[in-house]
């Protein structure tokens, strides 16, 4: 553990956040850089080193017409492009232009945007070979595009995209670089070569990419540094003429802050290539490419590695909603039967108690504690109550504000401190600041060690040109920190679930529950219309498929000799096919029937059910060796032929999938919890990767090939269906060729889920 830091002056800190890095007066060596008045359209700025580039002296060059420079097509190609919308959005291809002569010739690509009243032109020079470069990029990321669709996890995506554009870039290392809520940044992905170090997982303060530095990442997105060691060509104005300094927010070659440059010296980086990865307009990060020596990357390459990762950060927007829709829903179907059970209430407190089961797992919470007018309850991992009324006090003090959520409570009410082991992490609601009435939910404390890359501090020292200044650190070695006093922070869909409930209880409790009644009605109606849809739409597709199949059958055996091998056994896959479409119908009906028929609850032995359900499959012809164990089992309230089902479906599966075993063990056993029953099913089958247990439950999902275990992917649909309507769960457990465990819960008390939920 390292000792505590002093921490920086809020002056230093400031001062360094407002450095006006887009002015920068210069531009990067290997390029020129020329402003044009749109009034005019002659040259009023350019950097000093334009002159030479251009083959003409500096003076010629400021007030001289693009097309006096570089000739008439490229002029007219300027005036074209400056009323494109995209001039305004950054570099965009010009065209190349060569200067020859004396056997020096220099080609130039030349690229323009338009930004701040000024049109500006850059122009990089070419190197041998960099011809072919926009043909090779171009076939490269097509490729790596149609790669980038195949389904994977958003780590895999990430390293994917690390590996591929190192290969594009050909740097020694690309990190993919993630922002936290507070801009510090984790190196989440990494791809490199012995040249550099490793820094995957390593944290880095925010300082290290200070505010508006990211302001220009997420205008800029493209930004290479060739050389760390170069020396800034300034940029001069026309002789006679008064300029502000250039914006060069949007430009190529603008020179960077010498901070930045004595960061990648003391990194040992000698170039670097950055790529903005946006979402929804805002920075979520970077994609970092680090060369040990000076290294350029023409624009074509550029180009490419924008548009992958354009593409990158679409499908990581994709693959983000998924799982927030994915929560979403999981809270939906808790909030589902809270709002039911507060509906039933008047007072805010009844109607909590009431649901107090699903109120912390309602946002994922560890305690919680509600507050109307001067009572205070508390459930699970709460404060006392005296420090409850004082947290309300506080966050009465802060005006009226509907919600408050912090995974750091403690850095905004310091009173907190002293129990933050306790609580950390708070999420508040304000019911009714006439009554007094607040719903508050609270996370424990998550001790973390966090590796940084180096630490984390930067010194502060004396700079021989004006006052002290802060310094990049030197060192980038693994930097460990105990960070204290925080929670898991609560996520957006968390959030939005808690926003939700405010309004329902505000409606509910305090409004009455006349909308909810009629939303609810019209849910009903329209489940009932989906259910009957599905019910005739698989009904009416019986027949056809029975059609199929008989005069198929009619076909074998009345012309199936003026058939050859060839025709027969195609037929034999036309009749295959009709009864797998048949059964698949059959299955999509009964489970159509599951969510249309009452439930009937009684008392239902499971221990007779179990046995009868093994009866049955002992019944189905086969030389199978299993050893059945089961367990003592109770006594369940439920809808027994319902439950029956429940039981097949998992023997079933467990039968099937222990097929390839000589001998076959199922157990079958129950545990019992102070609210509910818990039976599972186990085998010595060929199991299942566990990331995708939660697949395992929706329609048609299969983790296996049809052709080595036949089913129609319902079976767990409809187990999940019939225990979700008795109020339970369930959940699996396994690994490849390791075995299964699918186990479901009955609560003691019935409370059966409306269908539309199940």
């Amino acid at each position: 553990m390292n000792a505590e830091r002093p921490p920086v002056p809020v002056a230093v800190l400031d001062a360094c956040d407002q450095e006006p890095i887009h002015l920068a007066g210069s531009i990067q060596p290997g390029g020129f850089l020329l402003a044009v008045d749109e009034a005019d359209g002659r040259v009023v700025q350019a950097s000093e080193n334009a002159g030479d580039c251009l083959g003409r002296a500096l003076s010629a060059v400021l007030g001289a017409t693009p097309g006096e420079l570089f000739g008439a097509e490229t002029e007219a190609r300027v005036r074209e492009l400056s009323r494109d919308a995209r001039f305004a959005r950054g570099a965009t291809f010009v065209g190349r232009w060569a200067r020859g002569g004396s056997g020096d010739e220099r080609v130039f690509a030349l690229l323009g945007h338009r930004h701040a009243g000024r049109l500006i032109l850059e122009g990089e020079r070419l190197c041998a070979g960099e011809a072919a470069a926009p043909v090779e990029a171009h076939e490269q990321i097509e490729v790596l595009l149609g790669q980038m669709e195949t389904p994977r996890t958003v780590d895999e995506l990430l390293a994917f995209a690390a590996r591929e554009l190192r290969g594009l870039t050909g740097f020694d290392r690309v990190l993919v670089y993630r922002f936290d809520a507070d801009w510090h940044g984790r190196v989440v992905a990494e791809d490199r070569n012995d040249a550099l170090p490793s820094y995957l997982d390593l944290h880095f303060p925010a300082s290290d990419i200070p505010r508006q530095a990211r302001e220009l990442y997420r205008l800029n997105r493209l930004r290479l540094i060739a050389d760390a060691s170069y020396e800034p060509v300034p940029i001069r104005a026309a002789p006679g003429r008064a300029e502000a300094p250039l914006d060069l927010s949007l430009a190529t070659l603008r020179s960077v802050s010498p901070v930045h440059r004595e960061y990648m010296r003391n990194m040992g980086t000698g170039a670097s290539f950055s790529i903005s990865l946006m979402r929804d307009g805002e920075l979520w990060g970077l994609v970092s490419c680090h060369n040990a020596a000076p290294r350029r990357v023409p624009f074509a390459v550029r180009a490419a590695c924008a548009l992958f990762t354009q593409a990158l950060s679409l499908q990581l927007a994709v693959r983000e909603q998924a799982e927030g829709l994915a929560q979403r829903m999981r809270l939906q179907a808790i909030l589902t039967p809270v709002v039911a059970g507060l509906a039933r209430h008047e007072r805010l407190l009844e109607g909590i108690d009431a649901v107090r089961e699903h109120l912390l797992r309602l946002v994922g919470a560890d305690g919680a504690a509600v507050i109307e007018d001067d009572r205070v309850a508390s459930y699970g991992c709460a404060p006392d109550e005296r420090r409850v009324r004082e947290l309300a006090r506080w966050l009465d003090s802060r005006g009226e504000e509907e919600l408050l959520a912090t995974h750091q409570l403690a850095a905004e009410f310091p009173e907190a401190a002293g129990y933050a082991a306790e609580v950390s992490g708070l999420l508040a609601l304000s019911i009714s600041p006439r009554r007094r009435s607040r719903v508050i939910w609270f996370r424990r404390e998550v001790v973390e060690t966090v590796t940084w890359g180096g630490d984390p501090a930067k010194p502060l020292a004396a700079d021989a040109a004006g006052p002290a200044r802060l310094h990049p650190r030197k060192s980038f070695e693994r930097w460990r920190e105990l960070l204290r006093g925080r929670a898991r922070p609560w996520s957006a869909a968390e959030i939005e679930t808690a926003r939700e409930f405010r309004v329902a209880v505000v409606d509910i409790v305090l409004r009455g529950a006349e909308r909810l009644a009629q939303l609810s009605e019209e849910l009903s109606r329209t489940n009932r219309e989906l259910e009957n849809f599905s019910y005739t739409v698989s009904h009416d597709l019986r027949a056809p498929f029975r059609h199929i199949r008989g005069y198929a059958e009619l076909l074998k055996s009345d012309k199936g000799h003026l058939l050859d091998a060839e025709g027969l056994q195609f037929l034999e896959y036309v009749l295959e096919g009709s009864r797998h479409a048949g059964r698949l119908v059959d299955n999509i009906l009964a489970f159509s029937r599951m969510g249309r028929a009452a439930l009937v609850f009684t008392t239902v032995a499971l221990d007779e059910l179990v046995p009868e359900a093994i009866r049955f499959l002992k019944a189905d012809p086969g030389t199978r060796r299993i050893e059945w164990v089961v367990g003592p089992l109770p006594k369940v309230e439920g809808d027994q032929s319902m439950l029956l089902r429940v039981v097949h479906n998992l023997l079933e599966n467990a039968v099937k999938f222990t097929g390839p075993r000589e001998l076959a063990r199922i157990e079958v056993w129950a545990e019992e919890t102070p609210t509910e029953h818990v039976v599972h099913v186990r085998d010595n089958g060929v199991g299942f990767d566990p990331r995708y247990k939660d697949k395992l439950f929706g329609m048609f999902q299969r983790l296996h090939d049809w052709e080595e275990f036949s089913g129609a992917g319902i079976g767990l649909a409809s187990v999940r269906r019939v225990v979700a309507r008795h109020g339970g769960r369930v959940w699996a457990d396994g690994r490849p060729d390791g075995g299964a465990t699918f186990s479901f819960s009955l609560p003691k008390t019935p409370s059966p889920s409306h269908p539309l939920y199940a």
